[in-house]
């Protein structure tokens, strides 16, 4: 097990109702708001007359900037600071998923930054400082709610792109799983892909002596892959709903991570997939993340082999070590396949011919290379992206 620091300073209100509370939550930050959202569901079932009611009954004043997108655009978070830095703002709530969260985070550091925010981005520059911002989950998925990072697509260049900081942890995730019942199916099962991303992620690792955050890890995922298909079934079922979206927060708060060393190459090479054609970031991590076990299941063998075994009940005597994690990388794309989403490129109209600007704009994790889990480069991606055909 590696030296480790852990410390996450969300405060979490799970529940039922809990969405009533949030006026009484926003004024212990702030008492002029951006309120943040996306492209109006939160109109049509009614959440944001209740979230405009709290506020109002908390005298709490705010401003609004909805709009935003899967895949949230620079283009808005630019507005989004302007709008803060006229109005006033000292806190920001997003109501919404991943995309609105990140959002949020985006325009809390970049309107207190004299350059363009996105220098975070890029990585030309560090995260000093930032409005607080606190969030009232809709989605269970990217984990942004309580993670310290925030993911940017600037839609003039189509790159995608993260930020990471401390300072963007949100001050509170307001967690009701009755806001979950009317998502489509499809967004149901995308989000189901990310949290098991976001967990396999840290699960493939170089550390050893790590079996404790290892049972975690699959726990995490055997959750998802228990509930995602009765809440698929029966859309308005409580407890699988709260399943999901606690499982969902714990997959992306760093705790799984404690001891260990992540990778993060999957993530990287999807975001040239929603770059390219706005696939949804869970769905785009359902083709890529088979394709690179695929790819390095070698590199450690009987990392692959628990995988299967714990993960997906492949029996131990299935057959010699390799068929083992081989059967173990199968069940997971039946599971995906299983709850709707696609599994490879063609699927999403994405053809080799992308494949070298794909390559040579993917964000480089680990020096010159990808990766941490193995070490990828221009050609490993490739041959990555082609096995996802």
């Amino acid at each position: 097990m590696q030296n480790f620091r852990f410390k996450n300073t969300a405060e979490i209100i799970f529940g039922k109702d809990t969405q009533k509370q949030v006026g009484a939550e926003v004024l212990k930050y702030g008492t002029k708001i951006l309120l943040h959202y996306g492209s109006g569901h939160i109109k049509k079932s009614g959440l944001y007359d209740e979230v405009i009611d709290s506020l109002n009954a908390a005298n709490v004043d705010f401003v609004e900037l909805g709009g935003v997108q899967p895949n949230p655009r620079l283009t808005l978070v630019r507005q989004g600071i302007e709008l803060i830095r006229k109005e006033g703002v000292d806190f920001i709530l997003s109501v919404g998923g991943g995309s609105v969260i990140d959002s949020a985070k985006a325009i809390a550091v970049g309107a207190v930054y004299d350059g363009d925010v996105w220098d975070f981005y890029d990585g030309s520059a560090d995260i000093e400082k930032a409005i607080p911002n606190g969030v009232l989950l809709t989605i269970p998925a990217a984990g942004s709610e309580t993670s310290t990072g925030s993911v940017i697509t600037d839609e003039a260049t189509k790159q995608k792109r993260d930020a990471d900081s401390a300072l963007m942890i949100p001050k509170f995730a307001i967690m009701n799983p009755e806001l979950t019942f009317s998502l489509p199916s499809y967004q149901t099962a995308c989000g189901a892909a990310d949290i098991m991303a976001h967990v396999m992620e840290r699960y493939f690792t170089n550390a050893k002596n790590v079996d404790f955050t290892d049972r975690l890890c699959e726990a995490t995922l055997k959750t998802i892959i228990h509930n995602a298909p009765i809440a698929l079934a029966a859309p308005d079922d409580y407890a699988s709903r709260a399943e999901i979206m606690w499982a969902g927060t714990i997959a992306h708060n760093n705790l799984l991570d404690t001891g260990r060393e992540g990778d993060w190459s999957s993530h990287m090479i999807e975001h040239e997939l929603s770059a390219m054609n706005d696939v949804a970031h869970g769905a785009g991590l359902a083709i890529i993340f088979p394709a690179y076990l695929k790819y390095v299941y070698k590199h450690d063998l009987n990392r692959l082999v628990q995988f299967a075994v714990r993960v997906w009940n492949v029996d131990q005597s299935f057959g010699n070590p390799e068929q083992t994690a081989l059967e173990g990388i199968a069940r997971m794309e039946t599971f995906f396949k299983s709850i709707g989403l696609p599994t490879n490129l063609k699927e999403i109209n994405i053809t080799e011919e992308a494949f070298d600007y794909m390559v040579k704009n993917c964000k480089r994790t680990n020096g010159d290379a990808l990766g941490y889990f193995v070490k990828l480069y221009a050609q490993d991606i490739k041959n990555i992206l082609k096995l996802a055909l």
